[in-house]
């Protein structure tokens, strides 16, 4: 178990660093909308790439940031019932979850994704937009990003059936391994 919990801590490392990498996404479209648009009303002058690299930031924003957003457990699920489940109740929901929904899920996202991106990059799809972008970089974000849901889909697997052993405390806010 310890060697899957150092796996777990390797994918976890690595969604933080995608979820950093998301959030510079955002800041990075932001400047390009609000130049674009001064360069458009003050200039008179515009580009559909700077449109479309906004996009594809977007795309990166969303698809890469979502593996953090899975290990923090801020995604979205009806509280309802979940909310007032006490011991470890919350956890086998969680691992229902994971096993029977997201990871099917998520592997049927991953195959057709990457099978659309390699179509798009072997026949060089361009933009139809006047001054468009190639699309591959754009599309490369979503079996990248279910790639990496996938995985930290499975690292959370592997801390919650840590934490039923008693090898793993979790805590909704912070999350540390038992010593």
């Amino acid at each position: 178990m310890i060697a899957l919990l150092k796996f777990a801590f390797g994918i976890d490392w690595v969604s933080e660093k995608l979820g950093t990498f998301a959030s510079w996404t955002v800041l990075l479209a932001a400047l390009i909308s609000a130049g674009n648009a001064f360069i458009r009303y003050g200039f008179d002058l515009t580009s559909n790439g700077w449109i479309e690299i906004q996009w594809y930031l977007f795309a990166y924003t969303v698809m890469v940031g979502a593996p953090i957003v899975l290990k923090l457990n801020e995604h979205v699920r009806v509280d309802l019932i979940y909310g007032k489940l006490k011991g470890n109740k919350p956890v086998y929901v969680d691992l229902f979850g994971l096993l029977f929904f997201l990871l099917p899920v998520i592997s049927l996202l991953t195959y057709l994704s990457a099978h659309y991106f390699w179509g798009i990059y072997v026949s060089h799809e361009m933009s139809q937009n006047a001054g468009g972008l190639i699309r591959w970089p754009a599309v490369l974000a979503m079996p990248v990003g279910f790639a990496m849901v996938w995985l930290q889909g499975v690292a959370e697997i592997i801390k919650r059936v840590a934490y039923l052993q008693g090898k793993y405390q979790m805590d909704t806010h912070y999350e540390k391994p038992l010593q």
